[in-house]
């Protein structure tokens, strides 16, 4: 039995930048992921917007400098429009800052959190690795793996997404809450320059974002009804480019295919309880939201700090498994991932129901947030500083 401080269970964003954020501490820790991220040819379809918070926290553990510069790009300035005419216009500069948030191929973190993880003295990375059964004895936490290697820790922390084997292996409960849609995502060359803008769209069908990438590309993200999403994963490449360009009003022109389209089904997804003796619930494995806020990838990088700063600061006679002491850790991380689940499932549900006068009245409130600069200046703070 190999014997460690910590072992974390999922190698991707979250649970690799908690082992990475811990690389200069005493713990003794074992990275379990079943893949190893690798690069796509051309740009990966799949892409984050990452918040100030969150750029401060990979700068802090070395990540950020290590990032290539000219595959990401900062969004300066956001339109956001209702159903019905309602708009709110928000700007870095407006706000004081030099950006709202930074856009980042998923792929681009991963290899470059799994390459600081590969040259850390104080961890264990088990690649290719499977686990397949789990005992939560009074003093440690034992797992086994699919090639019969047993691990035993003080704490293990499920960081293996949305449908996590370790929170179903411990009997955690999550509450899952399908919306019937699925988050339809592909990359488009753009005929007119977005110069930093990104765009939101409330629609009928949806909600439609373009999100900039380097140069003239932008990154779509269409949270669409199931049937729509399938119609539109079946269209040619171009059919789709002309199908999103359109749905944008042709804002940046014409479209060219970038990267092929894929879609993945959307659900809101409450877990009750993120610790228990012996474990801790990370990233996705601990929530799910609705994309349309973006800041699903911030709130695990936040759940990330926040463990390893209570991890970090444990004195050496702690027994970091302990619940009580892991308490801190669900305490610190509720609020904000409470407030972000309803905030967005609030939203979408105001966008998509149909009570009759409703309509009206969403735009209008647009429209007044966007006349009061304190009121909309404070929300965007809030977003920029508490994700």
């Amino acid at each position: 039995m190999q014997q460690f401080d910590l072992i974390i269970v999922g190698g991707g964003l979250a649970g690799a930048s908690l082992a990475v954020a811990l690389r200069d501490t005493r713990l003794r820790i074992a990275l379990v992921e079943h893949q190893a991220p690798r690069r796509p040819e051309g740009w990966d379809s799949r892409i984050y917007a990452v918040s100030p918070a969150n750029v401060a926290f990979l700068d802090a553990i070395g990540a950020w400098k290590h990032l290539d510069a000219a595959r990401m790009s900062p969004i300066r300035g956001m339109q956001v429009q209702g159903d019905a005419g309602g708009e709110i216009a928000f700007s870095a500069y407006e706000t004081g800052v030099p950006e709202l948030a930074w856009i980042i191929e998923s792929s681009l973190m991963a290899c470059e959190f799994w390459e600081s993880a590969k040259r850390q003295s104080n961890l264990t990375l088990l690649c290719p690795a499977r686990p397949q059964a789990l005992e939560m004895r009074d003093e440690a936490a034992v797992l086994t793996l699919a090639d019969g290697q047993v691990l035993s820790a003080q704490l293990l922390v499920a960081a293996d997404g949305r449908d996590s084997w370790v929170r179903e292996a411990a009997g955690l409960l999550a509450h899952n809450t399908p919306y019937g849609e699925k988050g339809l995502v592909a990359n488009f060359i753009t005929e007119r320059p977005h110069r930093s803008v990104a765009y939101q769209w409330f629609r009928d069908d949806g909600v439609l974002a373009y999100l900039p990438l380097p140069g003239d590309k932008i990154s779509v993200v269409w949270s669409a009804p199931d049937a729509l999403a399938d119609e539109m994963c079946g269209l040619s490449e171009q059919a789709l480019a002309d199908r999103v360009a359109d749905a944008g009003g042709h804002v940046l022109g014409g479209f060219s295919p970038l990267t092929p389209a894929a879609a993945f089904p959307l659900r809101l997804m409450r877990v009750p309880q993120t610790v228990a003796p012996r474990l801790a619930l990370l990233g996705d494995a601990a929530h799910g939201i609705h994309p349309l806020s973006g800041h699903g990838i911030n709130l695990g990088f936040q759940d990330a700090a926040e463990l390893a700063r209570l991890l970090s600061q444990a004195p050496p006679w702690q027994d970091i498994g302990y619940e009580r002491f892991l308490q801190r850790y669900q305490r610190a991380r509720r609020e904000e991932t409470q407030l972000m689940q309803t905030a967005t499932d609030g939203l979408r549900r105001l966008f998509r129901e149909s009570v009759p006068g409703l309509r009206p009245l969403r735009n209008v409130g647009m429209r007044l947030t966007n006349q009061l600069p304190y009121l909309k200046n404070t929300l965007v703070r809030y977003a920029l500083g508490a994700f």
